[in-house]
């Protein structure tokens, strides 16, 4: 079924925009948007690995 995985890129995308810098077109190199990209992702990673610590076992 595709509508599961629509959400999951939704869901994505929604963690992006969310980062404001992404939410518009500054960057002139593709490369300053892939590096705010990944710097992006590695703050939602860091508060789900954060948030599954802190959480009793």
């Amino acid at each position: 079924m595709v509508l599961p995985k629509r959400w999951i890129v939704e869901r994505l995308f929604a963690h992006l925009m969310r980062t404001r810098r992404l939410a518009r077109d500054f960057e002139r190199r593709t490369t300053s948007a892939e590096a705010m990209i990944y710097w992006s992702m590695i703050l939602l990673m860091t508060r789900r690995l954060a948030r599954s610590r802190s959480q009793p076992a």
